[in-house]
């Protein structure tokens, strides 16, 4: 016999997360405090496009990046690619809403990419390297 009546009763609604976490010095390697709003979400990005994609399990399979994958590829086919990558891979952040004016170029064995990063807290231009 399957169970009758498993429906919720109210509606749950999912408010926004806390963006507040704590504050990475890369060049050190310690956490230095706290950080919240725009830095925090630099920090994210940051963390985000030094992380291959599928290749730590304590991350989820939408987190990092497979910009890697690309190399061999013809460099037009690759910028392209790159872009949508990019631009896949930061925007699984709800805090950011687009990923605009990304420029791919190939420099020998290595791919160098800049762009903006636009969220609820403003705009700000990054840029990676990927070798």
């Amino acid at each position: 016999m399957i169970p009758q009546g498993g429906v919720l009763s109210q509606i749950i609604e999912v408010g926004e997360q806390p963006s507040r976490t704590w504050k990475l010095d890369v060049d050190r390697g310690r956490v230095t405090g706290m950080t919240d709003g725009m830095d925090a979400l630099r920090q994210a990005v940051y963390k985000i496009l030094q992380t291959d994609r599928f290749r730590h399990l304590i991350y989820s399979t939408d987190y990092g990046h497979e910009l890697k994958s690309l190399f061999g590829r013809h460099p037009s086919i690759a910028a392209a690619e790159a872009r949508r990558m990019l631009e896949e891979a930061l925007t699984q952040d709800d805090r950011i809403e687009a990923v605009e004016g990304v420029s791919a170029s190939m420099e020998g064995d290595r791919m160098m990419l800049s762009f903006t990063v636009v969220s609820q807290y403003g705009a700000f231009d990054a840029a990676m390297e990927v070798s």
